[in-house]
């Protein structure tokens, strides 16, 4: 491992060269992943099939793949090494960091589209009802119809709606036993 003087002596070339491994871990990851499961999955059986076939076996079996003994505890550790790989990937280029360490050139700019006038909501101010019956954001909010649950013997309960419209039409009440 160099000191920090010998690393700031070097060049751009052996800096890259020195750390391929951190760059190249994350794609090297997923195609061992994708490698593991074509054997596992595609060439064993089938070379399992050739081989049993060839030897003339008098009771054939069916290939067990290896990766899914013990619950598949190996496909779930795969899945959570490249899931946090790829979320770190992108804390990483979202923090501005890129693989080769080149930077935008001067007077480089992407362009960003102006932002289109619309008019500022209120919070005060009615807006346009929402699909979902609602009447917006900001609006005064509408009275919640009163539970009903029968209201007692021989009493017929009114009919209310929900906030889309639809009718609640109560459950007859049970007769007197």
């Amino acid at each position: 491992m160099p000191t920090a003087e010998e690393y700031e002596k070097m060049s751009d070339a052996e800096k890259k060269k020195e750390d391929w491994m951190n760059s190249k871990w994350r794609p090297m990851m997923g195609w061992l992943y994708m490698g593991v499961c074509a054997f596992d999955f595609v060439l064993f059986p089938i070379m399992w099939s050739l081989l049993q076939a060839v030897m003339k076996v008098g009771t054939i079996t069916q290939w067990q793949p290896l990766t899914l003994q013990g619950a598949g505890l190996f496909h779930i550790a795969m899945g959570a090494v490249l899931g946090i790989a790829a979320l770190g990937r992108t804390q990483e280029k979202l923090a501005g960091a890129n693989n080769g360490g080149a930077t935008q050139p001067a007077g480089f700019s992407v362009p960003t589209p102006a932002p289109s006038p619309s008019p500022a909501p209120s919070f005060g101010a009615p807006s346009a009802p929402s699909s979902f019956g609602g009447s917006g954001f900001g609006s005064a909010p509408s009275p919640a119809p009163a539970p009903s649950f029968g209201g007692g013997f021989g009493s017929t309960a009114p009919v209310t709606t929900t906030a889309s419209g639809k009718k609640i039409v109560p459950n007859d009440p049970d007769p007197v036993i």
